[in-house]
């Protein structure tokens, strides 16, 4: 921490890009990494703001302000997450128009979505996506209803704050 020890009860907040492979977890009793396993020399004891699942990277917040955290999981606050996908096939203006309008899962309807087709391969749709909820594998069940799977996700935002040029499984500290 820019060799300045923390001061007790200080708050902290980390931006960490989490990678493919990591659990949001502190232990795992099979021995898999944890994002723990990356933040080792913050400091202080943060907690993971929210979930990544094991198969997604991207921006994840950690942080030992209880009251941030709640604010910025609870659906009331419909903080914006934003995702890149990569779909396994190429997904028409119809299907990315549902997803927009928010989608019936087993759980209830989706809030509508903003959707940006980024591009299309041959096989594949590249697309970001911006929900307000935080739902369990909420965008990868999203794609599922559309008759798709995906290949990968990557979070990039949530709120204002950005994953930007942070290279994957580092971690830099916020301000407050």
């Amino acid at each position: 921490l820019d060799g300045k020890p923390l001061r007790a009860r200080e708050r902290m907040y980390l931006l960490l890009y989490k990678p493919p492979g990591y659990l949001t977890t502190y232990r795992d009793p099979q021995g898999r990494p944890t994002v723990y396993d990356l933040i080792s020399d913050a400091g202080t004891f943060v907690s993971p703001v929210g979930r990544l699942d094991l198969d997604t990277s991207g921006l994840l917040l950690m942080t030992n302000d209880n009251q941030f955290a709640e604010r910025v999981t609870n659906p009331e606050s419909h903080v914006a997450k934003t995702y890149l996908v990569k779909a396994s096939m190429r997904l028409t203006d119809d299907q990315l128009h549902l997803l927009r309008q928010g989608i019936d899962l087993s759980d209830g309807p989706t809030r509508p979505a903003r959707v940006t087709r980024l591009r299309d391969s041959d096989k594949y749709t590249h697309f970001e996506i911006t929900v307000t909820e935080g739902r369990n594998r909420q965008v990868r069940r999203m794609v599922e209803a559309l008759g798709a799977t995906v290949l990968k996700l990557v979070r990039v935002r949530i709120g204002p704050v950005r994953i930007g040029t942070l290279p994957i499984g580092k971690w830099r500290r916020l301000t407050p």
